[in-house]
């Protein structure tokens, strides 16, 4: 594997994280929002809140998903070079 490569995947891992972490931050953000709206009498927000939560849970999970999968793929590349 030449070190270009792995700066790319690095660079790749670096913003893929940086997006699973503001993802849990707006999935804290909306827990906090809805809680409120519960407890002024606004439940209604709840139901959207959630909504919105789920979506953000399934895109870090496909997120994670793709880190996983990048770094299998840097490993092996790795594992093939070292063979050669």
């Amino acid at each position: 594997m030449t070190i270009d490569a792995r700066k790319q995947a690095l660079s790749i891992f670096t913003v893929v994280v940086v997006l699973i972490g503001v993802g849990v931050v707006l999935q804290l953000w909306l827990l906090s929002a809805s809680l409120e709206g519960v407890l002024t009498g606004k439940g209604s927000l709840a139901i959207p809140a959630t909504a919105a939560s789920a979506v953000l849970f399934a895109v870090n999970a496909g997120l994670l998903a793709y880190v996983f999968r990048v770094d299998r793929r840097v490993r092996a590349l790795g594992t093939r070079r070292r063979d050669a």
